[in-house]
């Protein structure tokens, strides 16, 4: 399933996407969730008009570009179905739904006793998810450069991680670790796959990981070891 020059080949293939037969939320588990592209500006909404002048449960909305500078001013036209608060605006990014991997499942929840009269999304659970892209050239997506992929498969890049994923798609992806981001965990926010990585696996992703942070992993690491080899026999 991989070739020999990938860091996978470091773990016995069949020991690094395993199986989550209990479709636990758990770390290393991939799943399926709504990504925005978070490179891209979002956009704002407000409402400009009442659909019926004495309704306030409806209006026509006007779209813009939100920029950070942009000075905050109150909503002209309230509408009970749009509620704003002191220094909220209503925000759009476009967003796809893809396989990403959980990376942190999101800490100890908090006893009800501390949440009583606080806002439901103060405390909430969530968990943090790295999201995978598509990095074949198949016709329906642009993928990435070739030469591109291969540096990455060589781990050349701290916040990219070659893979192959045990579903339906591309045949080669790219986790982006630089696009970690807080997932909602209400059962409506993801959906379970019936793979989760190895130990061992999330050892490299960890490594990765503090390579990406900061800059630096010990010598005797997966990733490092992995790197020296790829030197030795490519040259690079």
């Amino acid at each position: 399933m991989y070739p020999e020059d990938c860091v996978q080949s470091i773990i016995q293939p069949d020991d690094w996407w395993i199986s989550n037969a209990d479709r636990v939320l758990c770390r290393g588990a991939l799943i399926f969730a709504f990504v925005p592209h978070v490179d891209q500006a979002p956009y704002t909404f407000e409402p400009s008009a009442r659909t019926e002048a004495t309704q306030h449960g409806s209006a026509t909305i006007r779209v813009a570009p939100l920029r950070v500078n942009q000075p905050l001013k109150k909503a002209a036209l309230p509408v009970a179905a749009m509620p704003l608060h002191a220094g909220e605006v209503w925000a759009a990014y476009r967003a796809k739904r893809r396989p990403c991997l959980i990376v942190g499942s999101g800490g100890r929840l908090v006893d009800q006793v501390f949440t009583r009269g606080m806002a439901g999304h103060s405390t909430a659970p969530t968990v943090l998810g790295a999201p995978y892209y598509g990095a074949t050239r198949d016709g329906s997506r642009g993928g990435y450069n070739p030469e591109f992929v291969e540096r990455t498969r060589h781990c050349e890049y701290p916040q990219f991680l070659w893979d192959r994923l045990p579903i339906a798609g591309p045949e080669e992806s790219i986790l982006r670790l630089d696009h970690l981001q807080p997932m909602g965990a209400h059962h409506k926010a993801y959906r379970l796959s019936e793979y989760k990585l190895s130990d061992d696996a999330l050892e490299v992703v960890d490594e990765l990981f503090r390579l990406l942070i900061w800059g630096q992993i010990p010598e005797d690491s997966l990733i490092a070891m992995y790197r020296e080899e790829i030197r030795s026999t490519f040259g690079i």
